[in-house]
């Protein structure tokens, strides 16, 4: 099994982000990874824009993928700050995840989130806390 499947496996545990939202892991790497969800009637508000909560969901989850995967101790968010830089008018986005800096405790990933269109739709940074696995 390569990379990318194992990855898969591992984080299709993670429902909400792949059943529900639709979430699914396209290339993953060292402190990287590459996720994207293909837009539904069921991501949008009540003006018919995409929520917010979907485009994080997905960012979130391509910064899950990129510090947990293949690493010896978990990461788990302390501060996550979403900046929407504008509507999406596309059909799928993608969230690529990749570190900043890395710490003893702590680290800091950034997120860009474009759609298929090639627009800039978020940029959302993540602070994680390394935590040993139970």
């Amino acid at each position: 099994m390569g990379k990318l499947e194992e990855a898969r496996e591992i984080f299709s545990k993670d429902l909400y982000a792949t059943e529900l939202s639709g979430a699914k892991i396209d290339e993953v790497g060292d402190n990287y990874a590459k996720c994207s969800m293909l837009l539904t009637s069921k991501h949008k508000n009540a003006y018919g824009g995409i929520m917010g909560g979907a485009i994080y969901t997905l960012a979130d989850f391509a910064f899950a993928v990129a510090s947990n995967f293949g690493k010896d101790c978990a990461t788990v968010s302390l501060v996550g700050q979403a900046n929407f830089m504008s509507a999406s008018k596309g059909t799928k986005l993608f969230a690529k995840a990749r570190l900043l800096k890395d710490g003893k405790r702590n680290s800091f990933f950034e997120v860009t989130v474009t759609d298929d269109l090639e627009k800039l739709v978020a940029v959302v940074s993540f602070t994680g806390a390394h935590v040993p696995f139970k």
